[in-house]
């Protein structure tokens, strides 16, 4: 791979490299920076204070290689915020007790299903300063949502973030702790006190411009479902999108479009281009395009709310720009590692957000991979080319980000090229005539005539996603991939397409040893599975639900019938590439590698003869436990998501007194037996 030689290639790969080293590692920052400050000194020792030859120039680029690793160490310690002193997340005191929270909301989430959500920054708690983000959590009501720059004083007590439930199931405090947001508030819309004072910031004008554009448009009597659709192409805020839109998008494969990347940053420069094309290219006139296309793409990144994957495009696009000032030809990958190395500086943490990882992984292959693909053929007619040109980007882009699709969301949308083809041309269409609907919305101006073509384009978009949708024979889902079958598919992937640029044997042979090396991950997976024997009680609100998995097969033991369709089982048979043998009714009594496990359910009878190794309660069995324990002794007591929370700490109480353990499920999470 010829781009591996440039040494910007190798810079960034040690800066990514720091940064990843510093994410999963327990590093004294007073280490990573005197090693930076020596490594610097002997640079400068090397470049200046000797002479110049061979052997000076390996010892000069290893020291850099070296800067750069800790470079990226330093860019992560330094942006993360619980290295602060002042930092909540530093301080037991404050998620023991309730306290008095004063916070500043920076932007609105998506609902959840009872609760209005905002990331908020904690300014004092107690009156004590303090700092951090945190996910706040309000009851839903018919009022209008907070403006974001409202300050609040709240009555409540931080949480922090769990780990999950369940087996397999999405780590949300991971995600969120990857946020930097190590804490949740949920609380009571009486404790909540709104100041009269707003923190007039960048975030407080770009949602109130969003605002205003989104009440101008439904002022108009534009349609709100495709509103929604309309701010997520064009604003970057898809909070309000039907979820039934966002599955018809996922199972077309075109989930990308309601996500703002390079294909919309790539139609505004375009847009931005031929608006100012009638400026001379003089040395002034080239400067004032300049500055123009800089100024309205940052400009759109602010409004689209600087998600990475929008970073990325503008930053990236904004070299292009510079590229094409200077009259010079601009090297894409040059492009792409400049522009990886000048976010992750500033936002080492965006290298963990996963649409950052798709786009980067999305753009690298359409340049690597597409002009091989296109090189297959070369039609004459231009409205053949450009359908190729589609299928063949679109192609290159779903190979490139295929196993990390699969790794993370485990199915695979089978019409992806025909969804590419079919909507990117009515998409940039809507991009243009968005832009500049949008543009008058904010001042006022949304004319029938003006604002009913975008409308009737994102209905046809939106009817031509759910056509393709319709078609779920063509949806692979429930694909299970591990780590280690990602880097397997990766390994083969990247040895085909150097082969495929230029056949050799030798590269036939790595191919080959590509191969070896996924099926053997796919023999090693299944040897591994086949070992593993485990007795699992989930935790289930008001429902028991217990799974024994023998390797590959797994039993339910379950009184609901629907249980099958849950969703936490799903993840876990895919997480564990397992599949459901059968399903039995909860029996009083199982046994499990030695152990005798004894159920209690509501009615609490149990015979005084037996002897119990685990004793599982379930629906709140009216029992004295005390007695119980006396007369049973068993080494572990289990109590799942089906009981009261009233009586979780008595038996706790009752267990501690006995000096036996307890696992309520709804403080610890699933019990796992192996």
């Amino acid at each position: 791979m010829k781009v591996l030689e440039f040494p910007l290639a190798k810079i960034t790969l040690a800066f990514l490299l720091g940064i990843l080293i510093a994410f999963y590692c327990s590093l004294n920052p007073k280490w990573v920076f005197g090693l930076l400050l020596v490594f610097l000194i002997l640079l400068n020792i090397l470049f200046f204070g000797t002479k110049t030859n061979q052997n000076t120039k390996t010892y000069c680029s290893i020291l850099t290689y070296f800067i750069s690793l800790l470079i990226g160490m330093s860019s992560l310690m330094i942006q993360t915020d619980s290295f602060q002193k002042n930092n909540y997340s530093n301080h037991k005191t404050v998620f023991e007790k309730e306290h008095s929270i004063t916070l500043i909301l920076r932007e609105k989430l998506k609902n959840s299903l009872y609760n209005e959500r905002y990331i908020a920054l904690v300014q004092s708690i107690d009156n004590k300063n303090y700092s951090g983000r945190i996910l706040l959590n309000i009851p839903k009501a018919q009022l209008n949502p907070f403006q974001i720059g409202t300050i609040l004083n709240i009555k409540g007590q931080l949480q922090r973030n769990k780990k999950p439930d369940n087996p397999n199931q999405f780590d949300y405090g991971n995600y969120l702790n990857s946020k930097q947001i190590y804490a949740q508030l949920y609380t009571r819309r009486a404790t909540i006190k709104i100041s009269t004072e707003i923190k007039k910031d960048i975030w407080f004008y770009v949602a109130k411009l969003n605002s205003r554009i989104t009440h101008n448009l439904e002022q108009s009597h534009f349609d709100k479902t495709t509103l929604a659709v309309a701010s997520a192409l064009i604003l970057g805020q898809r909070q309000d999108i039907d979820p039934d839109i966002i599955q018809d998008y996922q199972y077309a494969g075109a989930v990308h479009i309601l996500s703002v990347s390079g294909l919309h940053v790539g139609f505004i420069f375009l847009l931005i281009k031929f608006l100012l094309s009638p400026i001379p290219n003089t040395r002034k006139g080239s400067f004032i395009k300049l500055t123009a296309t800089l100024t309205n793409l940052f400009l759109f990144a602010l409004i689209a709310g600087l998600s990475p994957s929008i970073v990325r495009s503008v930053v990236m696009f904004s070299f292009v720009a510079i590229g094409l000032h200077l009259r010079r030809s601009v090297n894409i990958y040059h492009t792409l590692l400049v522009s990886i190395l000048l976010i992750l500086l500033f936002q080492a943490y965006f290298l963990f957000d996963v649409g950052f990882q798709l786009s980067y992984l999305a753009v690298f292959f359409i340049v690597w991979f597409q002009p091989i693909l296109a090189s297959y053929w070369e039609p004459k007619n231009k409205i053949a080319k450009y359908g190729w040109d589609i299928i063949t980007v679109s192609f290159a882009a779903q190979i490139g980000t295929l196993p990390l699709s699969l790794y993370y969301f485990h199915q695979f949308p089978g019409l992806f090229f025909i969804t590419n083809l079919a909507v990117i041309p009515l998409v940039s269409i809507i991009m243009f005539v968005g832009v500049v609907v949008m543009s008058f919305a904010a001042i006022g101006f949304t004319e029938f005539w003006l604002t009913k073509p975008l409308e009737w384009s994102i209905l046809l978009l939106n009817k031509i996603i759910n056509t393709i949708a319709s078609f779920e024979q063509f949806i692979i889902k429930e694909i299970p991939f591990n780590f280690l079958l990602l880097t397997a598919s990766y390994l083969l992937i990247l040895s085909i397409i150097i082969w495929l640029k230029k056949p050799h044997f030798n590269k036939l042979l790595i191919v080959l040893c590509a191969i070896l090396t996924l099926q053997s991950v796919f023999l090693w997976n299944k040897w591994q599975i086949q070992h593993q024997e485990e007795w699992i009680v989930f935790h289930q609100k008001k429902k028991t639900l217990i799974v024994q998995r023998n390797g590959n097969e797994a039993i339910i033991y379950s009184n609901d019938n629907a249980v099958a369709k849950n969703k936490t089982l799903n993840s876990y048979l895919l997480g564990n590439f397992a599949q459901l043998k059968k399903q039995e009714l909860l029996n009083h009594t199982a046994y499990f590698k030695g152990n005798k496990i004894l159920i209690l359910d509501s009615v609490g009878i149990f015979p005084k003869n037996i002897k119990a190794d685990i004793v599982l309660l379930t629906k709140s069995p009216k029992i004295n436990l005390e007695r119980m324990l006396l007369s049973l002794k068993p080494k572990l007591v289990i109590a799942d998501g089906s009981n009261y929370k009233s009586v979780l700490k008595l038996w706790k109480a009752s267990c501690n007194k006995q000096k036996i353990p307890f696992h309520a499920t709804a403080e610890k999470g699933f019990f796992q037996l192996n």
